[in-house]
This record gives C-alpha cells, structure tokens and sequence, in this order.
C-alpha cells in the first residue's frame, strides 16, 4: 500500500504546537489570537499498489550517485543479541509547549459541556511543535524559545523540522524552502536554537517513504541533504535525538524504505538516532512496533539505534476503507511517554495534535472541538 504525503498548511512567522489562522474562525475551532504557527493536517488517501506488501522484505534501487554529496559507507549490522537490548534514551518527561490551538480553545470555552474531556485528556498531553514555514531570519529564535521553555522546567521538547524542497511532492503540502542549498542553511539556523538540553527532533515527515515521486538525482540529493541535517542537528546539540522517515506499516515495503533511509544517513550514528513512524496516521501501535523493527533490521548500522512511534489518533487502528480525512470511529493513542518497556521502540509521542481537523470536520489544520471530543470519547 503506497500512501502519499500527510497535508501540511505553513503559515505565520511564529513557532508553536499547531496555530490557526483568526480571520472567519468557526465556532467550534480555535488558534491564538494575532498569530500563526506551522501546523499538519493528515495524510492523503492510500492508494492501492501493485508492489509487494508492507510486511515483504524488498530493496528499492539506488539512486544514481550525486554530483552534488555523497554518502557514507553503510555501517555493520547489529547481532541478535543486540538488536533486543533496550538502549538507554532521553531521560525525563515530555514538553507540553504552552502555545497551542487546543490550549487556546480550553482556556476560551471554560463553559463548553466537552470542556473537561478535551481538557484532561488531550490538552494536557505533550505534542511536539512543527516548524513548516520558510522564514529564516527568526527560525533560531523560534527554536530557542522552545527549547529554552522545555529545558527551564527540565523537560523534553519534540520538535518537527518541515520545509524540504519539494514537500509532498507538489501536493496539497508543497512548500519548503526553495532549493536545497536553502534548506541547508535553514538547517543550520534550526540547529543553532536547539541549545544543549535533551531534544527529539522528529526529521521532515514524508521526505524519505514519499521520495518515489523524485527522480533519481533528485532523490539523491534529497538524502544527501537530510544525511547532512542529521549530522548538523547532532554536531550542534549532542543531546538532540534525531529520527528519520520510515512512513507507516500500511505504506512502504520494509526493506524497500530501509534502503532509502540508508542512503539518507538513518543508519550512521553521526547523523541519526533511529527512525520514526505513523506520523499523522492511524495504523497500531502494535503494527508500527513490528514493522519498525523489520525497517531497523534491515537498516542495519549501532545497536543504539531505535524508532518513535505517533501514537496520537490510533486508538482504534487504520479505518479499514481507507479513509483520512478525520475518520470516524478512530480513537486517541497511547499517552505520549519516553518509556515503552519496549526494545528498539525509544517514544510513543503526539506528533499530530488530536482534534485538529484532516479537512472534513473543520478547516485543515485548525483545531475541532467536535473532532477532539470524538477522539477523547470513544
């Protein structure tokens, strides 16, 4: 099953977990008053495929090799005995940013009767914060703010770079940065505001499980450049975790995206921690824990690394029609945590904010009470 890119709408020059935009806001939707942050609607329609099924072992070609970077030789496999060692991962808790569209929308509607249920059981969860807007000149201190509010309370902020050349392919979420030589030195001043504190950062959703719609220079210049990110992040903060791309279990055949993230950096220790998984998407806990781990087996590289899974609207697992558009009868996930009790499984974060709206129960990317409650409910 191929799935295309989660829809991403950037706007505003402010960083912070998921703003809307004011003007002819609804009723039932919230966003911060006078301005905007970068925020992720859901993925697109699967589509069905020909290919082999997620849970076949397959290599996807190399592309051709890069006039413009190469890449590192691929590190050795782990033994068995080293690929079931739990690691030792960030310590301590989570960041709950205090700028975000379902806080703004619990402290306007104190008397709303879904009051208490959005409240304690999603306002109060810690999500990460997306940066998908390309606005340079105050990315480091946008950054900052988060990372310096997370560390001040001694906490872990997730935080999602979003502006790749050549977003989702020209789809409903394309944006980025122009050219990859600017989004390099956009890279570079997102890692200048990520301080010396224990940060995750969650590398551009879709930029390797989407990269088939790239030729193939292209989508080797695309890894070459997230293979710098990688190195970039961690050279800046050594306590950064970075994770990159693995899609989802109903996407990408194991071996097919962990040749791709291979040839992206996943599997160097010096630009990668492991890869994340079910961004925006619904599939299992259960289902992502399995395939994570075939996608890190056929990785291969440091027996340190691992995968982070988006837990946040999978309650009830991936609709069986297909459908993304705020799908009824799905459920909020497991609680954001750093600690799984599960080997090579590092998180279970938010990385989407549930209750904001896919496009069909409210404007894409703003925050839905009635789709909130739905989810908090079932």
């Amino acid at each position: 099953m191929v799935v295309a890119a989660s829809l991403v709408l950037a706007a505003g020059a402010v960083a912070g977990v998921l703003a809307a935009l004011d003007h002819g806001r609804a009723p039932d939707e919230a966003g911060p008053p006078g301005v905007s942050a970068p925020h992720r609607p859901a993925p697109l329609p699967a589509v069905p495929s020909t290919s082999a099924p997620a849970t076949a072992e397959s290599a996807s070609p190399s592309p051709s090799p890069s006039a413009r970077r190469t890449l590192s030789s691929t590190p050795p496999r782990r033994t068995e005995k080293q690929r079931e060692r739990i690691t030792t991962r960030a310590a301590g808790r989570l960041y709950r940013h205090p700028d975000s569209r379902v806080l703004d929308w619990v402290r306007s509607h104190s008397g709303d009767p879904r009051h208490a249920v959005i409240a304690s059981r999603i306002a109060e969860q810690p999500a990460a914060v997306w940066f998908a807007d390309y606005s340079p000149e105050t990315l480091t201190a946008r950054v900052a703010a988060v990372t310096s509010g997370a560390a001040a309370l001694g906490r872990v902020p997730v935080v999602v770079p979003y502006a790749v050349p050549g977003r989702d392919c020209g789809g409903h979420s394309q944006g980025g940065a122009p050219d990859l030589d600017a989004y390099d030195a956009w890279i570079d001043r997102f890692a200048a505001g990520l301080g010396s504190g224990e940060v995750i950062v969650v590398l551009e959703p879709d930029s390797i499980a989407q990269a088939a719609c790239l030729s193939a220079g292209d989508r080797a210049d695309r890894f070459a450049s997230l293979a710098r990110s990688g190195r970039v992040l961690k050279s800046a903060n050594p306590r950064a975790r970075v994770y990159f791309d693995a899609g989802h279990s109903g996407w990408n055949a194991s071996g097919t995206q962990a040749a791709w993230l291979r040839q992206a950096g996943a599997a160097s220790p010096a630009s990668s921690d492991g890869i994340f998984s079910n961004v925006s998407n619904f599939h299992s806990t259960a289902d992502e824990v399995a395939y994570d781990r075939r996608v890190l087996d056929a990785l291969g590289g440091p027996e340190s690394l691992g995968a982070v899974i988006d837990t946040s609207r999978n309650g009830n697992g991936a609709p069986p029609d297909g459908q993304w558009c705020d799908p009824a009868g799905r459920k909020l996930g497991r609680a954001p945590t750093l600690t799984t009790g599960e080997a090579r499984i590092d998180a279970y974060l938010w990385v989407k904010l549930p209750g904001e709206s896919d496009g069909c129960k409210g404007r894409p990317g703003t925050f839905t009470a009635s789709y909130a409650y739905d989810l908090a409910s079932s």
